[in-house]
């Protein structure tokens, strides 16, 4: 009974990792159609902004949940008016030029902090399950994650806001006849994006630790998340990180954890085999 407790708890922290380290590539690619290959590269900038101000006593709530979300959404910004922006429609030119800015950021991170790997302190301590002890952080991921899902279907779904970004993204023409900046939409997508990445590298850093090279170890997580679950933001990145989760964890319990790496890719191959649009192109059609 222990056993199945901690399991629950952990396949349950897995896809609330998996949705977390996605949820930004998912309205990038979702809504704007680019595909960003430094998206892991925005992740680790966002273990970067907790562990550094951290060091300098700054307090790790703060670091979190404002420098980090905001530093990588600042950056977002930058690469959207600086690079992605004359690449809109060109798919491929905008995943070599993305590559090759993943490729800049890792060099010049490496180059500053070194090819080492750092780790932040996890806050709250463990919790006891008959004699099997587990941080009780993954209740704090879970619940984080819970809240940005929660947080994201409000805005888009809700306000006026997520209601004129989805116009912009449908039919851009029309929005700016109705007096809408469609550049100025998409710079705000793009940054918003980012800033949720920085968001989930700030939250998982006590979990994945600090390195420059951290991004390419979760960048193929995140797409395949995002392009399991299908064109739907939400329903797609939270049903394809529970599928993939559940794979990965039960995998992992019963053999070691590259095997269970090993198996979330086989799974997602098999997935888009039996349904090549995802799961909501099957599924919650109909669903944001």
């Amino acid at each position: 009974m222990d056993v199945a407790a901690i399991t629950i708890i952990q396949i349950v922290n897995m896809i609330a990792m998996l949705a977390l380290m996605s949820i930004g590539l998912a309205i990038i690619f979702g809504m704007m159609r680019v595909i960003n290959l430094a998206h892991g590269e925005f992740l680790m900038l966002g273990t970067y902004a907790v562990l550094v101000p951290s060091k300098l006593g700054v307090n790790l709530w703060v670091s979190m949940f404002i420098i980090a979300p905001i530093f990588v959404g600042v950056v977002g910004v930058i690469v959207e008016r600086l690079v992605v922006r004359f690449l809109y429609g060109r798919m491929m030119d905008t995943l070599l030029a993305t590559w090759g800015l993943s490729l800049l950021i890792t060099g010049v991170m490496t180059t500053i902090f070194g090819n080492t790997m750092e780790g932040v302190s996890t806050p709250f301590g463990n919790f006891q399950i008959g004699e099997i002890a587990e941080s009780q952080y993954k209740f704090f991921v879970i619940g984080v994650a819970v809240a940005l899902m929660v947080a994201v279907y409000i805005v888009l779904k809700r306000t006026k806001l997520g209601l004129i970004a989805r116009g912009t993204m449908q039919n851009a023409n029309m929005a700016s006849a109705l007096g809408v900046s469609p550049s100025a939409v998409y710079t705000a997508t793009f940054g918003i994006g980012a800033a949720l990445t920085g968001l989930a590298g700030a939250v998982l850093a006590p979990v994945i630790g600090a390195s420059p090279t951290l991004g390419v170890a979760y960048v193929a997580k995140a797409f395949i998340t995002v392009i399991g679950g299908g064109q739907a933001i939400l329903a797609g990145t939270v049903s394809a990180s529970g599928a993939f989760g559940v794979i990965n964890q039960v995998v992992t319990f019963f053999t070691t954890s590259v095997l269970g790496e090993v198996a979330l890719l086989i799974g997602a191959v098999l997935l888009l085999r039996a349904l090549p649009q995802g799961i909501t192109g099957r599924f919650f059609r109909r669903s944001l």
